[in-house]
């Protein structure tokens, strides 16, 4: 272990044996052996190919906004992109590195006065794990602003367009291809009024604080919306808000928030969501869909 640590410190900060738990917005997940803060797209490239050379396996973090990791240790490496959240400005597009804040990024751009980031400012994860998982809100997504995206794939940093990346809703070709990493999303903006801009995201955030459970451990929409449906009506339908098992809950605010109340294991979250699934499928006929990513299981 010790050897391990020696090498991989040549990449980056390491810190051994942290909790997942505390690394994700639902405070859930086991032990991983190692996490990693690579410095530079450099490290962050050479890291990866050492690891490829080992088969020491790894998964690369961003807020751990959308991910539900299991209750098991995970004997591998997490790679954090802490470190890497520069941007920069050309004309009316952004070009940001995967580890930066989506929420940050969204203000920043109002502040320059350029529209298109809006339905992000309430989104607590990066602009990696954005561009992954195609996030989205208000009926408007990455998809709709990405330009390209700079992936290191197969040992190899290229710069892949919006129609290679394969979206549709909450889908990206990165999701079929784990050791693909993003490195950073260039997006189109708009020239806009800063006060308008400002405006459209303070009523969104009040909107957010007034319908969701932000007070609790949670991972936002646990489940995709099924097309002409809501995912959280259909867990209303069948008497689950509120419903508990162990410390997972569904809120009673939101029924597609599923949330930790502060006991919970990741198991008892993933029985609660199947259980949702089984019912929804008996009652409904409809197959709800994770929008949560499940690690480590």
């Amino acid at each position: 272990m010790k050897e391990l640590k020696q090498q991989l410190e040549v990449f980056g900060t390491v810190e051994v044996n942290r909790a997942l738990s505390t690394l994700t917005t639902l405070r859930l997940g086991g032990i991983a052996a190692y996490v990693v803060y690579p410095q530079s797209l450099v490290s962050l490239e050479g890291l990866v190919r050492f690891l490829k050379e080992e088969h020491v396996p790894f998964k690369v973090l961003g807020n751990g906004s959308n991910l539900l990791c299991s209750d098991n240790p995970f004997d591998g490496v997490i790679i954090r992109l802490k470190h890497l959240d520069d941007f920069y400005i050309l004309e009316h597009t952004v070009t940001a590195q995967a580890g930066c804040s989506i929420i940050a990024l969204s203000y920043s751009m109002m502040e320059h006065g350029l529209s298109g980031l809006e339905f992000a400012s309430g989104i607590p994860g990066t602009v990696g794990g954005a561009t992954y998982m195609n996030g989205g809100a208000y009926r408007s997504d990455m998809s709709h602003i990405i330009e390209e995206v700079l992936v290191l794939k197969d040992g190899e940093m290229v710069w892949m367009s919006n129609a290679e990346c394969g979206y549709s809703y909450r889908t990206s070709i990165f999701q079929q291809h784990p050791d693909w990493v993003i490195l950073a999303t260039k997006m189109h903006l708009t020239p806009c009024n800063r006060e308008e801009i400002k405006e459209l995201m303070d009523s969104r955030r009040e909107r957010r604080m007034s319908s969701q459970p932000l007070n609790m451990p949670c991972a936002g929409s646990f489940f995709r919306n099924p097309e002409g449906e809501f995912a959280w009506r259909l867990i209303d339908g069948i008497g689950y808000r509120g419903k508990k098992i162990g410390g997972a809950m569904v809120s009673e605010k939101h029924p597609n928030f599923l949330v930790n109340t502060g006991s919970a294991k990741a198991s008892e979250l993933w029985q609660l969501a199947s259980e949702i699934q089984q019912l929804v499928k008996e009652t409904y006929g409809i197959e709800l869909k994770t929008e949560v990513e499940k690690f480590n299981w």
